[in-house]
Formats: C-alpha cells, sequence, structure tokens
C-alpha cells in the first residue's frame, strides 16, 4: 500500500524545509517510495480525526496498511527497515546508525529547539538575553562536540545512513543562527545532505505546498 503521510497546509517555517514532513520526506525519497501526503490546518490537527493518529496534535503521522505511526524518528526508521539504502546490512553498523538518529533528536536537537522558542516566545523578557546566552552556549557545546566527532569524515559512520539524514535535518534548523558555520566541516555536510537528489526533490515538494497556500490565500 502507498503509505500516507500528514504535513502542514501553511507550514510555520515558510517553506525553508525545517517542519518534520520534510524529513519523512527526504527518508522517503531516499528510497524511491511513492507516498501521498493528507495537508492538515492548525486547526485540524486539533480535531478527532487527527488526534487518532497523532494525540499530541502534531505532523507528520503515517499510515502504510499495516500501521499508523507519529513522531518523525518512528517513521523514518519504519522507512529504513522495511526499504534498502538508509541502514547497513552489517548489524553492527546497522545499530550505530540508529544510534545517531537517537543522538540527533535526543541530544542535539533539543537545545535547538529551545533556542527557537526562547527567540519565540520569550523576547519580551527580563531574562531573554541570559536564557538566549545558556541555550546557545548548550547549542555550541554540542556542535563542538560533534565537529571533532565527524573530523575530516564525509558521513558520521562509514557510508550516508538514517543517522546523517536525521542529523542533517536537525542541525539545519540553526541556518538563520549562523552557527554551524563556525564549524566548517559541519557546514560542508549539512552541505552534502542538501546536495543529494532525494533531499532536493523532498525539499521542493515541502515548498511547493507552501507555495501553493500562498497563491491560494
Amino acid at each position: 500500500m502507498r503509505p500516507t503521510i500528514t504535513a502542514f497546509a501553511n507550514s510555520p517555517d515558510r517553506g525553508r524545509g525545517l517542519a518534520r514532513d520534510t524529513r519523512v520526506r527526504w527518508a522517503l525519497e531516499e528510497v524511491g517510495q511513492p507516498y501521498d501526503v493528507r495537508l492538515r490546518s492548525f486547526a485540524e490537527l486539533k480535531e478527532p480525526a487527527h488526534l487518532a493518529l497523532n494525540p499530541f496534535g502534531q505532523i507528520p503521522t503515517w499510515e502504510d496498511g499495516e500501521v499508523t505511526l507519529f513522531e518523525s524518528g518512528a517513521i523514518i526508521l519504519r522507512i529504513a527497515e522495511t526499504h534498502s539504502g538508509l541502514l547497513p546490512s552489517d548489524a553492527a553498523a546497522r545499530s550505530r546508525a540508529i544510534m545517531w538518529m537517537f543522538a540527533a533528536v535526543n541530544t542535539v536537537e533539543p537545545p535547538i529547539v529551545d533556542r527557537t522558542m526562547v527567540f519565540l516566545f520569550e523576547r519580551e523578557e527580563p531574562w531573554f538575553e541570559a536564557r538566549l546566552k545558556a541555550v546557545e552556549a548548550l547549542c555550541r557545546r554540542r556542535l563542538d562536540q560533534l565537529s571533532a566527532w565527524l573530523g575530516e569524515k564525509d558521513w558520521l559512520d562509514g557510508a550516508f545512513s538514517v543517522g546523517d539524514l536525521m542529523m542533517i535535518s536537525v542541525l539545519q534548523r540553526l541556518g538563520s543562527s549562523g552557527m554551524v558555520d563556525d564549524y566548517p566541516n559541519l557546514a560542508a555536510y549539512v552541505a552534502r545532505g542538501e546536495a543529494r537528489p532525494a533531499y532536493q526533490r523532498a525539499f521542493a515538494a515541502q515548498l511547493a505546498v507552501f507555495e501553493a497556500a500562498q497563491g491560494g490565500g
């Protein structure tokens, strides 16, 4: 069965590829799996039909006739485990690729998301500057550590894998900050991911939804 994912009908990222359906689209493009998209407005995310798929009222979700999932990491792991191309065949390397997926969403992404939340919701608060400084310090600490690990390698652990897909998707969220540009090897790493034809197709698909929403709005 052709899988169906959900995505924003009018993404708050303004077509920059930061909404989490983009990383799912990327994984699908990497493995050559056609898919359908069900667009949801913010109001529809809170309705019973969507809450039956994701009780937290978020995107993306996944339906493939066998399983319904939410959380982009779980969805991408499903794609990687049911198609070739995103996970190594060697068992140990496979486990390491999955490890990097978890590292991306559990270790690297949280302070990056915190930074975004500070900018969106705390700019007028008296503690804004101190809070931002603390969050950015943690972001840089994670970037320091990741940069040291990556070194001169093209990818995190051998060939491109689902771990790289997820890590690059996370690092993209710092794009407007310029922080990643302070680490030439990380900036080149992100650029390598974005140059992949599968990513280009995923980005174009998400951008097309945003542009259609603007044209119709």
